[in-house]
């Protein structure tokens, strides 16, 4: 029989969290895009110390053009998950939070849109009314700094205002994306530490398994385009949307320290490939995860992904456990992966659940209730908190 490890959350512990969050226990993500935006809310009510690694290589939407014109990574994911945990109990966060969070409507009038940009520099419009002074000031900063990099024809109505936030402090930061997600965490109280997995300009690209080769992130989730039509061979990284040439980038000291200090390693739900998956594509990600002997838990989608093809659970963890080698064979998989949490209904995940397929891998399984009738057909937040944590706490796994 498959190893079915039964998890009972004792509430007291849990609830515990919730008096000291300050020294609540370092739960590390790895993820991309919007999917955990709900988890990073409520996490946030238990622990303070949650760690975000975050891709940088979307290719679509707004972020596409701010790309383009200011040759640097992707922000929207980061933007994302550091408005998810800001904490809106602080005075003045939740006016920076709804700044930040602002896009100028599709249908404002040209003129309108100009002078509504022409004003945000200087702070003169109606959404810094209610923001503290301090905070005003950097913010219109960042938005000076980006207006001047800016080209002319630059569509004003896409990105948000966060967007633009980041990209002008990594502007004044001599272009470190690094020190741009410290600046902008401060300005929205982020009780977390969110990551980006490396500091390059980098884009996605995939080989199909019936040969066509893709260059970019937005090509392959099926959201701005039709979805792929065959199922992924290989994911790589290269230097820009127009190169074939993979491209190894590493990630850097203070990437590595964070994974070497998590207390758990969480791989969530999310875009199979372009979130999860492609945070293991840099160098040092699987030696710093193999070195790190806290527990490490896969959480799958429930549903249909597009960027999946009908992959089953199993198809799954064989290919996060083989880009979470990066073609080191000799990684033990128990170093890498530990448990697969899944709701008690097998029925939600393609393919089912197989316990005598997934018994080799030596991998046990937690099922709990993870969708509640008021979260169905999505994972409910509370739920994956709680076993989470209680996963975090045993001391023989």
């Amino acid at each position: 029989m498959y190893p079915v490890q039964i998890i009972q959350p004792d509430p007291v512990k849990i609830e515990s969290l919730r008096t000291n969050p300050e020294h609540g226990p370092k739960i590390l993500f790895f993820s991309g895009g919007s999917a955990l935006k709900p988890l990073s809310q409520k996490i946030i009510q238990y622990t303070h110390n949650s760690i975000h690694i975050i891709t940088v290589f979307d290719s679509g939407g707004s972020s596409a053009q701010l790309r383009q014109a200011l040759a640097m990574p992707a922000v929207g994911d980061l933007r994302n998950r550091l408005l998810a945990l800001a904490d809106k109990n602080v005075p003045g966060v939740p006016e920076v939070h709804a700044l930040l969070s602002y896009r100028f409507p599709n249908n404002l009038p040209p003129k309108m849109l100009e002078q509504g940009w022409a004003d945000l520099p200087g702070g003169k419009n109606h959404l810094f009314l209610k923001v503290p002074r301090s905070i005003r000031d950097n913010i219109c900063e960042y938005l000076r700094i980006v207006k001047q990099n800016l080209p002319t024809d630059f569509e004003l109505r896409r990105p948000s205002l966060g967007n633009l936030v980041l990209a002008g402090a990594y502007l004044k930061n001599n272009r470190k994306i690094d020190r741009a997600i410290e600046e902008f965490s401060r300005l929205v109280n982020a009780r977390g530490i969110v990551q980006a997995v490396v500091d390059s300009s980098l884009h996605l690209a995939a080989t199909l398994e019936n040969g066509q080769k893709i260059v970019g992130q937005h090509l392959l989730t099926g959201k701005e385009v039709p979805p792929i039509r065959s199922r992924v061979k290989n994911i790589y990284l290269v230097k820009n949307n127009s190169s074939l040439q993979p491209v190894q980038p590493e990630i850097n000291a203070k990437t590595r320290s964070l994974i070497l200090d998590a207390s758990l390693i969480c791989y969530p739900i999310g875009s199979f490939y372009t979130s999860l998956i492609a945070n293991f594509l840099p160098r040092g990600i699987s030696e710093a995860i193999a070195s790190n002997p806290c527990p490490k838990i896969f959480i799958p989608n429930t549903g249909l992904d597009p960027e999946m093809q009908g992959l089953n659970l199993l198809d799954q963890i064989k290919i996060l456990l083989k880009y979470l080698k990066n073609d080191k064979l000799s990684l033990d998989t128990n170093r890498l992966l530990n448990f697969v949490v899944v709701d008690i209904e097998a029925s939600r995940y393609a393919g089912g659940i197989k316990d005598e397929s997934l018994s080799s891998l030596g991998i046990k399984v937690i099922r709990y209730p993870l969708v509640t009738k008021n979260s169905a057909p999505y994972l409910d937040a509370s739920r994956l908190c709680e076993v989470i944590f209680s996963i975090n706490q045993l001391s023989d796994y």
